[in-house]
């Protein structure tokens, strides 16, 4: 099945139930390389066409989709989703995260099979979507470089204030047994088996982000050096002075910092 979005740029289909778009390379590379940038929670695909653009135009087969109950797959406003997920975050983020991070993996073999990329593949994502590429590189060993905007490894979140009042704590929820799967078998930092292959990632934390607490990436990292000793030398974490959750919206805080590091293997 296929849609044509005529009104937007780029290629679109499903793969399988999955919505993705995709823009060809714009410049010569020696190599058909394939980068996915993935949107941040009650964003889509289409949120994150400047980024595609600019990697499409640096040379790389430039790839989003929508990650479950986003965009095509939503059946609720998105007032009404950021209601409910934020009313009980661990029922309802969690199968958010682990059944996308699952979803990748089928659009990563699609993209081999269909789009005729590399096998080796570079994931970058901003908030949810880099938590999503972060535990999709613990499952796909073609997932090999990633960089995590205002991400964490750490889906507990301890400290997680609210995004638009940075003084009031979230309450976290309670999972249900359908969530606590997820986090059971995707939760980075408790899961760092998954990472000792030793894929490259790269955090940039907000130093003053209060929603995403940037210690979850420090955590990690000091925790695959100990598990893992080579895996834990392949993560790196900036954190960027002065920058809180909803400054990421200026992405010239970031995104040049990003851009380089997904495009520079």
């Amino acid at each position: 099945m296929s849609s044509t979005h005529q009104s937007l740029p780029g290629s679109h289909a499903w793969v399988d139930h999955i919505p993705v778009i995709w823009f060809e390379p714009q410049a010569e590379r020696p190599r058909r390389e394939l980068i996915i940038y993935l949107h941040p929670f009650s964003g889509t695909k289409e949120t994150v066409l400047p980024y595609l653009q600019e990697l499409a135009a640096a040379g790389f087969v430039a790839l989003s989709l929508d990650a479950w109950q986003h965009g095509e797959r939503s059946t609720e406003s998105r007032e009404q989703l950021q209601a409910r997920v934020f009313g009980n975050f661990r029922r309802y983020m969690w199968p958010i995260l682990g059944q996308t991070a699952f979803d990748l993996l089928k659009v990563t073999d699609w993209a081999r099979a269909t789009l005729g990329v590399e096998p080796s593949i570079t994931v970058g994502g901003l908030s949810m979507g880099g938590d999503i590429a972060v535990a999709a590189a613990g499952l796909d060993r073609h997932i090999v470089r990633v960089a995590a905007t205002v991400a964490t490894p750490d889906w507990l979140r301890p400290g997680m204030h609210e995004v638009a009042n940075p003084d009031k704590l979230l309450p976290p929820g309670e999972p249900d047994a359908y969530a606590h799967y997820f986090y059971d078998h995707l939760n980075p930092l408790t899961n760092l088996a998954n990472f000792a292959h030793g894929p490259a990632i790269y955090f940039l934390c907000g130093e003053e982000d209060t929603h995403v607490p940037p210690d979850g990436a420090l955590r990690f990292q000091t925790a695959l050096r100990i598990a893992h000793p080579v895996a834990g030398e392949h993560i790196q974490v900036r954190l960027i002075p002065g920058m809180g959750h909803l400054d990421s919206l200026n992405r010239e805080l970031w995104w040049p910092d990003c851009l380089a590091w997904l495009t520079s293997a």
